[in-house]
């Protein structure tokens, strides 16, 4: 044991620079996941902040805002709870016998909270299980923007947890790949070692040892980043306008400074051992070894005769147990999309889909990546004598080669899928929006009421209000579905195209509903027990039943079942020949409410239904950030391992007449068709991916287009994200050429800066 301490000491001190590449990664990829977990620890708990209603008061009163439904659990029953858009107001009783304990202080006509001068034992033995009793910071869940807060708060958590699970990804990845590659150029080293004694269960406890070393540093180090870097990831996402503008990593997470005053803090025992460190370093050093371990299981594999080898040439790049391993990725990812695609094609569309799903794909063509280099490099022919040393090179050394392509595979592949993914579905409810609108004319606004009087030029008005039915599907889930609420069918069939399956939406009314085929019952004359936006519970017939499409297709109702909803929409088809201008001018005039808007269908389509939803998009480049500067490192790793070992390769080449200019041209264009092979399966991976979405948009048009007689159906086509790509790929090309160029010309005894 001792021997094999000392001799991973000594390799470590004096080869560091095969670990460099290793230790970097780990290290960030330790400060990502602390940092991400400073997050969400921080989301967890948000800060209380001062109650801005009834503030004076000391105890509030809130009707129940939640719904619980019993469900089954299997052998047992539970209650699962959903939040309810429109709580009942205060009833008149219990506002009386509270206004019998002291005075009551409200704010709106309609008392949907309340305050209370009297203490709150007494409340609260009045009130009972009738409704809610806040007291201190919890009195600010009663506040305008609470809700909003909330929803904010869910979207950090839901990009933070995303993003922590891609730097994981990609980290195991590096790491791994990191390691086998260093395995690669140590062979001969193994092999010495074979030679002189060394059984290969030596071999491995010296790898194991090395990869120890590496990780415990690296995980402490990334834990010292991640604590540094959080404050300022939360300032990212505010300024990105991911997180509300509150929102601060403090509590237990890191401190809001990140000055020299705030070190007592940092070196606190309670601040390293609460659960984002710990999650981070465990998880950097299981990297670590995990990568380690395949690796010293082949390094122990190594021959002695490995050792008397003088050829460069690569054989046997890759063990079948990997082989095997992509292959089964390969199939799981391909038969996932195909299972999809024949139960569920509309799951392809969701974002917990195309943003997991790919990661198969990607994570099988990764580690083929050894295998498919090589047709690749077939297929590139370069001109000159230099083009041809520089291909040959390539397909000679297929595990550089194939540790250079490979993370530039991932980061395109990601780029692609990901952002290809989201603007691709963006695309295609925008364009279903447009498909089912019939009006020409939009009012928004807050609260609207409608014009009292004819506006002149309007042919029909529909206003609608936001609000959502729950239903208990298979008796096992309570599935919350969004639903507009409209006073007039007649009105709605006028200014809307919707894609009816079946039924009528003009026979709706105040005991009937319509709904879309994605719910467990969807057959016209049905009838359902749903829970109301308000938590009533009613029966109501299915009068209508719309395709399923995209996803958006949300349910229907009167606005007798939708509570205390507001108007927040007035749809508008004009008269023929009607003058918009004019009418717009008439409708604003003859619409009153907060904030009235009034717009042409195509605007508000336009503002409504983006490409793609700003904080979207700017979640999307975080993610490929991380995946880019993970790119970046293992390029630039694996550049400087290899170069550092190509000295006699080197040398050669300038005995042999190459002039200095030639060998960098040389290293230049070796860089370069790594990367263009990793580009060129990226872009394979990429197709696959969005070939699946091309397939659930083409089986999803006929349910939302033809079926319905409203147009061509969902023709939006894939968008392909090819300036998120190329900016990648140029980020990629640089790293690589820079560090190949750069680490043999640190090695000027080679000849090779002469």
């Amino acid at each position: 044991m001792l021997t094999t301490l000392t001799s991973a000491w000594a390799n470590l001190r004096t080869r560091w620079h095969l670990f460099a590449g290793a230790f970097v990664a780990v290290a960030l990829g330790v400060a990502l996941v602390a940092s991400m977990g400073l997050g969400l620890a921080a989301a967890a708990e948000p800060p209380a902040g001062k109650p801005q209603r009834f503030a004076a008061q000391p105890v509030m009163v809130m009707p129940h805002d939640t719904l619980t439904v019993e469900v089954d659990r299997g052998s047992h029953r539970a209650h699962e709870s959903k939040k309810i858009p429109h709580p009942q107001p205060v009833d008149k009783e219990l506002l009386r016998e509270l206004a019998e304990l002291g005075t009551v202080h409200r704010d709106h006509l309609v008392p949907d909270a309340v305050g209370i001068d009297a203490s709150t034992a007494a409340v609260r033995k009045a009130v009972g299980d009738r409704a809610q009793v806040l007291t201190g910071a919890a009195r600010r869940l009663a506040d305008p923007g609470a809700e909003r807060d909330a929803q904010a708060v869910v979207a950090v958590r839901a990009m933070l947890g995303t993003a922590g699970g891609v730097s994981a990804f990609v980290a195991v990845f590096v790491t791994a790949s990191t390691f086998a590659f260093v395995v690669a150029l140590r062979r001969r080293e193994f092999g010495l070692l074979r030679l002189a004694g060394a059984t290969p269960g030596r071999v491995r406890r010296q790898l194991f040892t090395e990869a120890l070393a590496v990780g415990v540093a690296a995980s402490a180090t990334g834990c010292a980043l991640g604590s540094w870097g959080a404050p300022l990831l939360a300032r990212a996402l505010i300024d990105n306008g991911i997180a509300p503008p509150w929102f601060t990593v403090s509590g237990t997470g890191a401190p809001q400074s990140t000055s020299w005053t705030s070190w007592t803090y940092w070196s606190s025992w309670t601040y390293w051992t609460s659960w984002p460190f710990q999650l981070a370093f465990w998880t950097g050093l299981f990297v670590a070894v995990a990568g380690a371990w395949a690796a010293s299981r082949r390094a122990g594999r190594i021959g002695p005769v490995e050792a008397l080898r003088d050829a460069d040439v690569d054989t046997d790049v890759m063990p079948w147990s990997r082989r095997i391993i992509g292959a089964a990725l390969l199939a799981l990812g391909l038969g996932l999309t195909v299972h999809t695609l024949w139960t569920d094609p509309s799951a392809l569309l969701k974002r917990k889909t195309y943003t997991t799903q790919p990661m198969i794909l990607i994570t099988a063509a990764a580690a083929l990546a050894p295998l498919l280099v090589r047709p690749v490099l077939r297929l590139i022919r370069l001109p000159g004598a230099v083009g041809l040393l520089v291909r040959e090179n390539a397909a000679a050394s297929v595990r550089r080669t194939a540790s250079v392509a490979a993370p530039v595979l991932v980061t395109v592949a990601l780029a692609g899928s990901l952002m290809g993914s989201a603007e691709s579905v963006s695309a295609a409810k925008a364009q279903e929006a447009k498909e089912q609108t019939n009006a020409q004319l939009v009012a928004t606004g807050d609260d609207l009421s409608l014009p009292r009087r004819r506006v002149p030029g309007v042919a029909a008005v529909s206003p609608s209000a936001s609000t959502a039915v729950f239903v208990r599907e298979e008796g096992t889930a309570l599935l919350r579905s969004e639903a507009r609420a409209v006073s007039d069918p007649a009105a709605l069939a006028a200014t809307s195209r919707l894609p009816v399956v079946s039924g009528d939406i003009r026979h709706l009314d105040d005991r009937s509903i319509v709904v879309n085929e994605e719910w467990e019952h969807h057959r016209v004359g049905d009838r359902l027990t749903v829970w109301l936006g308000d938590g009533r519970r009613t029966t109501l017939r299915i009068a209508a039943v719309l395709a399923r499409g995209t996803g958006d297709n949300g349910a229907y109702v009167t606005t007798a079942n939708a509570g205390a909803a507001p108007v927040d929409r007035i749809d508008v088809r004009l008269t023929p020949g009607a003058s918009p201008a004019a009418a717009t001018d008439a409708l604003r005039a003859a619409t009153s409410g907060h904030d009235v808007r009034v717009r042409t269908a195509a605007a508000w389509l336009d503002a409504t239904h983006p490409r793609v939803k700003p904080q979207t998009r700017q979640g999307m480049l975080l993610l490929l950030g991380i995946a880019l500067t993970y790119t970046a490192i293992s390029l630039a790793g694996t550049q400087l391992m290899a170069a550092s070992v190509r000295n006699g390769e080197l040398r050669a080449l300038r005995r042999a007449g190459a002039t200095g200019a030639q060998v960098r041209w040389m290293l230049a264009g070796e860089a370069l068709v790594s990367v263009a092979a990793g580009t060129a399966l990226g872009l394979a991976v990429t197709a696959l991916n969005l070939g699946g979405l091309v397939a659930a948009l083409g089986l999803l048009s006929p349910e939302s287009g033809a079926r319905a007689g409203a147009g061509a159906g969902l023709e939006a086509g894939v968008v392909v994200p090819w300036g998120v790509v190329g900016s990648a790929v140029g980020v990629c090309a640089v790293v690589a050429v820079g560090a190949g160029v750069l680490g043999a010309g640190w090695g000027r005894r080679n000849g090779v800066g002469g």
